[in-house]
């Protein structure tokens, strides 16, 4: 089932998002064409590079996507026609959407971030922040500190995106990495002022 929210800027777009696992529900459904139609795929990374390419080929629509902690064999052209919005604020149609990899620091493994370092990243953005004014959007795989996170050091969030939440409102906040089985759409949600905190392990969809 489809999420709908209340947002301040409809879209009218509907928003397949993934990360962690693949879910059987969801490839059976793929496989067997009844999903709906779905406008763009968004992934939160930790998914193997095929399988992104695979839904980018079966839905026929745009895919973007942020690398996990666990995603290693990502390169320039796998996943196949799938886009990196990695420290990027994109726009799809109508929808602004910022990307944001990986995980904090805990082992000195690919894509992970101090605080301090992923700080920067975020203040690098300013000047996309000035010209395109609002992120409606933003997507990583690590959540934001104390929201969905964990207290071993692997699964801690960011302080920094508890910041960007604060300082940018968006109306989604999108994340994996925080493995959790949901028996209701609403159990992912988290609000944080007008913002929607959504942990999208295994995958959701969205209308928004």
């Amino acid at each position: 089932m489809a999420m709908k929210t209340q947002l301040t800027t409809p879209h009218n777009l509907r928003v397949l998002t993934v990360s962690d696992y693949e879910d059987n529900a969801l490839t059976q459904r793929v496989e067997a064409k009844n999903l709906g139609p779905v406008d763009l795929i968004v992934s939160c990374g930790d998914l193997a590079p095929e399988y992104l390419s695979f839904l980018r080929d079966r839905l026929d629509t745009p895919l973007f996507y942020v690398k996990g902690n666990h995603d290693i064999r990502y390169t320039l052209s796998n996943p196949m026609g799938c886009e990196n919005i990695h420290a990027r604020l994109v726009r799809f149609k109508t929808l602004h959407i910022l990307g944001l990899e990986g995980s904090i620091w805990y082992n000195g493994g690919v894509n992970q971030y101090t605080d301090k370092e992923m700080e920067k990243i975020i203040f690098s953005l300013w000047f996309s922040f000035w010209r395109k004014k609002v992120v409606h959007m933003v997507v990583t795989h690590a959540p934001p500190r104390h929201i969905h996170d964990a207290e071993d050091r692997c699964h801690m969030g960011f302080e920094s995106f508890v910041k960007l939440i604060d300082k940018r409102n968006p109306d989604y906040f999108i994340h994996g990495h925080i493995h959790k089985d949901f028996k209701t759409p609403a159990e992912r949600i988290t609000t944080v002022n007008t913002t929607q905190v959504i942990n999208t392990c295994g995958y959701t969809i969205l209308e928004v």
